[in-house]
Formats: structure tokens, C-alpha cells, sequence
């Protein structure tokens, strides 16, 4: 089991592109033929096999009175974050599956921990409080992402993050490139890495939809069937349903 943890990791690894802000000569691909144009520009396999892909015809749709272009914007940020959330869950997945993580503890990490379990067992475990300071966090930082001039469905980049640096005494490090390594990259640059950040959260996507199907059904997915993989007999779609415990 080890050996697979150190697999996936090593694979996902190069999945963390840092997003950077938005140039002068960056602009949002709003209008359909530009994104067209964008995947059909994209050098990995689905770029070069497949192009632009677009079944349920998305792009012709318009959200909430957005418009066309704005809901375009709307899309391509969603997709962003959803892979950005996705890399996260797939390290963090492997990473709970260690011994080091999962394992005995001389200090326990939060009231009512049990070792050697699942790491969605791991979340099922922790007290509803614990649960709820979570989700207010995240809730902060998505309601902080908001505040965008402009708007992704106004013209913005997508998946661009404000910086968070120095708003608050406590915060002495931006949010994403705390070290500032992304500063003096070039646009083109840039542009190569936001690339990189799609095609790896759409791989990640896939990364973690293929651990939790295996968790859940074994042998769903034949190249894991072989490992001692975890298994899991709750239900991921209901985050809750573990631990109504308050403390």
C-alpha cells in the first residue's frame, strides 16, 4: 500500500501550478471562437486528438442573466477551481493513507481520532465543530475570491485569487506563491502555467473520482484492484452522516 501511495504522489506532484495575477496583456477568452481557438491550442493529448469539446453545448448557454461571454467566464472558473479542489484531495487522500498520518498518535489530533482508518473514515470522526470551522474557513476564502475588479464574468481572468497578504495582522504570506517565485515570470510564462494548471486538474478530476470509486466498489478500477486499497462503506455524498457528535 505504501508503494501505491508513493506512485500516486510522485504522479500528482507536478499537478500544483501557482495561479498569478493578471497582466495588461492578459484578457479573458470570452467569446465561444476564442475558447475554441484555446483548446484547440492546447498541446496535451485531448487538445491534439480531440480539440474542442463541448457536448451539452455549455458555451451557448447563458446563467443567471449573465450573458453569454459571462457565463463563459463563469465556466472557465469553475473548471479551475474544481481542479485546484481536486489536486488538493488527491494529495491530501494519499497522504492520509500513510501511517504517518493515519496511524497512532501521541498527541491526538482532535478529539475522538481512531487510527488506522480510511481517510474519508478520518473526516467521518471528526466532531460536527470541527467540521463546521472547516467549512466557515473555505467559506471565507471563496467569499474573499469574489471580490475581483473585474469580475470573471465581467472580463477578469479566471481562476485569478486576489491577494490576501497583509489584510489581516495574521496573514503575512499570500494565499498562493507565498514566496513570491512567480513574480518576475514572463506572460508567456504565465500563460504555459495556467495551461498547466487546467490539463492537471482535469487529470486530478479523474485522480480522485478513480481512488474514491475504489474505495467505495472494489476492483471498479483494475489498476488499484492489486493493492491493499482501502475500502470505505459510507457514503462520500453525505459529508455529514458519520458524526453528529458536537465535541
Amino acid at each position: 500500500m505504501q508503494k501505491l501511495i508513493v506512485a500516486l504522489c510522485l504522479s500528482g506532484a507536478a499537478a500544483y501550478v501557482a495561479p498569478v495575477a493578471p497582466s495588461a496583456g492578459s484578457k479573458l477568452a470570452a467569446s465561444k471562437d476564442e475558447v475554441v481557438a484555446l483548446a484547440e491550442a492546447n498541446p496535451d493529448f485531448l487538445g491534439k486528438a480531440i480539440g474542442f469539446w463541448d457536448p451539452l453545448g455549455a458555451l451557448d448557454t447563458n446563467f443567471w442573466g449573465l450573458g453569454n461571454e459571462g457565463t463563459i467566464g463563469y465556466l472557465r472558473h469553475a473548471e479551475i477551481k474544481h481542479g485546484r479542489i481536486a489536486m488538493a484531495g488527491f494529495l491530501g487522500f494519499c497522504a492520509q493513507s500513510l501511517p504517518a498520518v493515519a496511524g497512532e498518535h501521541a498527541v491526538l489530533p482532535y478529539r475522538g481520532f481512531v487510527p488506522d482508518v480510511t481517510p474519508q473514515e478520518q473526516w467521518d470522526n471528526i466532531p460536527l465543530y470541527g467540521k463546521l470551522q472547516i467549512l466557515v474557513i473555505v467559506g471565507m476564502l471563496e467569499s474573499y475570491g469574489e471580490i475581483l475588479d473585474p469580475h470573471y464574468t465581467k472580463g477578469g481572468l479566471p481562476g485569478y485569487y486576489p491577494p490576501i497578504k497583509g489584510k489581516r495582522p495574521e496573514l503575512i504570506f499570500n494565499l498562493y506563491d507565498p514566496f513570491g517565485f512567480f513574480e518576475q515570470d514572463s506572460a508567456e510564462k504565465k500563460a504555459r502555467g495556467r495551461l498547466a494548471e487546467v490539463n492537471n486538474g482535469r487529470l486530478a478530476m479523474i485522480g480522485l473520482f478513480s481512488l474514491l470509486a475504489e474505495s467505495a466498489v472494489p476492483g471498479s478500477v483494475p489498476f488499484l484492484d492489486q493493492f491493499d486499497f482501502p475500502q470505505y462503506a459510507g457514503n462520500v455524498m453525505v459529508p455529514f452522516e458519520g458524526q453528529f457528535t458536537l465535541l
